[in-house]
């Protein structure tokens, strides 16, 4: 089971809280395509050829290609990699760039996951992040999504300076009423060189409030259960037979491919990651010198990311696959560690797997840390 992630770098404009690669410049994106395709062929042999159950195109803002060059690269890929038979193919896609044409050609190129990124229903947030899409155009389009794709996935964002807690649940009520089957929720981080650091620093704008992401992220919990969803991450909740299957195989530990500048790549030993640069990329995949740094993970590092991943999904970690890979004196060593977490009813053991309860979701990261190597 392996996966492929390709990275479309380009956006309409820039929201106040990302910092992923991307560009609201169009201008190589033509000569971008053609490089992908040829790093597909480049790195046919990467996954071993193992059968790929997952595709997916994330960004940027993926819906910003048109159908045909989407096509051609799903096409490029079925000629050299093994696609099993109903592979998930998951396209990232913003509200603005859905219509009922986008979506029956994202259909017949064989998409058949959409994930958008909606953020939220009201006008005076989505201005705040500087979204390119409006509430209308969230809600119509969503309901027209849903009349061509059965599997879609939307994004949320809760804790913002303006978001209360009534305006919280109404956007989660919302998106329950539309049908979607599956949320991914994420708390609003400050991350460094956004526009939004730069407002906090410059104090226009406020800060996070740290006690009021966690009070939303505790009624999120509670809200999503009461309508059926599985808590199966931290971020992400979904209807029985709509997790996810691309980010569960990350999870799992599963190899996957990057392609694109920035994308990261895992064959099962090794991380390697290609330049966060649209013009050196290209040029280096054309010349046949691809720009990308490699690291080969030690034992130590990958039990790390083990816990960190595992600890994080609600299977949690498994102590019977942490003695027989790890050995038995690895085990013993979490088990003691998880002692005054579960005292505290932050941790649960269950058929010998450690859980987080929800206040434990609260803490996930810092848990995972402190039962590290």
């Amino acid at each position: 089971m392996a996966g492929i992630y390709l990275h479309i770098p380009f956006c309409k404009q820039a929201c106040t809280y990302c910092n992923f690669h991307f560009t609201t410049s169009l201008r190589y994106k033509d000569e971008l395509v053609l490089a992908l395709a040829e790093e597909i062929k480049a790195e046919k042999d990467y996954l071993g050829g193992e059968e790929v159950r997952t595709i997916y195109f994330g960004g940027g803002t993926p819906s910003l290609l048109s159908i045909s060059d989407l096509g051609f690269l799903i096409s490029a890929l079925r000629q050299q990699f093994p696609l099993a038979d109903g592979a998930e193919i998951t396209l990232e896609a913003n509200p603005d760039d859905i219509n009922t044409e986008k979506l029956q050609g994202w259909k017949t190129i064989g998409i058949t996951r959409l994930s958008i990124g909606v953020q939220s229903f009201f006008e005076e947030e989505l201005r705040w992040m500087n979204r390119a899409h409006n509430s209308q155009q969230a809600i119509g389009n969503l309901q027209l999504a849903r009349e061509v794709f059965e599997n879609i996935t939307m994004d949320l964002i809760y804790g913002s300076p303006l978001l209360t807690d009534e305006m919280w649940k109404q956007n989660v009520d919302k998106a329950i009423g539309l049908g979607i089957p599956h949320l991914s929720c994420y708390a609003l981080t400050v991350e460094e060189k956004t526009p939004l650091q730069k407002r906090i620093d410059a104090q226009t704008t406020p800060d996070i409030d740290n006690d009021k992401q966690a009070r939303q992220f505790l009624l999120l919990m509670h809200w999503l259960r009461e309508a059926g969803y599985e808590h199966y991450e931290v971020s992400n909740f979904a209807k029985p037979g709509f997790r996810s299957r691309h980010n569960s195989s990350y999870w799992k530990g599963a190899k996957y491919l990057g392609l694109g500048p920035s994308a990261h790549s895992f064959n099962g030993k090794e991380r390697r990651w290609n330049i966060a640069n649209n013009t050196v990329y290209i040029k280096g995949i054309n010349e046949g010198k691809p720009e990308r740094e490699t690291e080969v993970l030690t034992s130590t590092q990958h039990l790390n990311e083990t816990l960190m991943i595992s600890l994080r999904t609600s299977e949690g970690i498994d102590l019977n696959k942490i003695s027989t890979t790890w050995g038995e004196e690895e085990q013993l060593r979490i088990q003691n560690g998880l002692k005054k977490y579960i005292g505290h009813d932050l941790i649960r053991l269950q058929n010998n797997h450690a859980q987080l309860t929800d206040e434990g979701m609260l803490r996930a990261d810092g848990i995972a840390a402190d039962l590290f190597v």
